[in-house]
């Protein structure tokens, strides 16, 4: 398993828009992909559940791949958070 922590800096949190990128792009990878803001967490691959992390502007979040293809989901989900958060 894999794992890194990101702070969000955009001023909207998390929204629409970029998680929908995210959880399109993780739903190519076969492993499963975990997110956490505090005591909340999600499945990396369904939008209402990110949604739903409420992830605002300085909180950070915590990204986690387990399985075959981690280490690409890793670096992909890093490179739409820092692009687009």
């Amino acid at each position: 398993m894999k794992e890194f922590s990101y702070v969000i800096r955009d001023e909207d949190g998390i929204h629409a828009r970029p998680a929908g990128m995210l959880v399109k792009k993780m739903q190519e990878f076969s492993s499963v992909v975990s997110l956490k803001n505090g005591d909340k967490s999600a499945d990396g691959k369904k939008l209402f559940q990110v949604m739903k992390l409420g992830a605002k502007c300085n909180d950070a979040i915590t990204v986690a791949a387990d399985g075959p293809d981690e280490d690409g989901a890793i670096a992909a989900a890093k490179a739409i958070l820092e692009e687009n958060l």
